[in-house]
């Protein structure tokens, strides 16, 4: 499990991240429009919504570390197996998981400056 952090110790991250990498520029975030379309934040990395997307992130990846736990007990040696519809539902639970991680993982590397690019573009 990964250590808990408090929102002082979130935004002292983000800023730093940020500033050293010079980011500017819309931010994907960790949720979509009703038609499942990406969200962006046109942002400088502090503000509300920023600490709410960097919040739903994190919750987004303690989730999945919670239910990937409970998936490597599941497919260990010797553990009770389940019926089909207990496997479909964490299969479904493990694509969601991963689908938030992945765009947590895209939403961050958009934020990582490109190392061939000079500094302020």
């Amino acid at each position: 499990m990964s250590t808990s952090r408090t929102d002082a110790d979130r935004m002292r991250r983000r800023e730093l991240h940020d500033a050293a990498a010079g980011v500017t520029g819309p931010r994907l975030l960790p949720w979509t429009t009703q038609d499942g379309n990406p969200c962006y934040l046109s942002t400088n990395g502090r503000g509300y919504l920023s600490s709410l997307a960097d919040s739903i992130e994190e919750v987004q990846l303690d989730m999945g570390e919670e239910l990937l736990g409970y998936a490597r007990q599941v497919v260990a040696p010797g553990a009770k197996e389940l019926s089909a519809v207990e496997y479909r539902w964490l299969a479904c639970r493990l694509t969601e998981a991963l689908t938030d991680a992945l765009r947590v993982a895209e939403s961050r590397g958009d934020r990582i400056p490109d190392p061939s690019e000079p500094p302020g573009l």
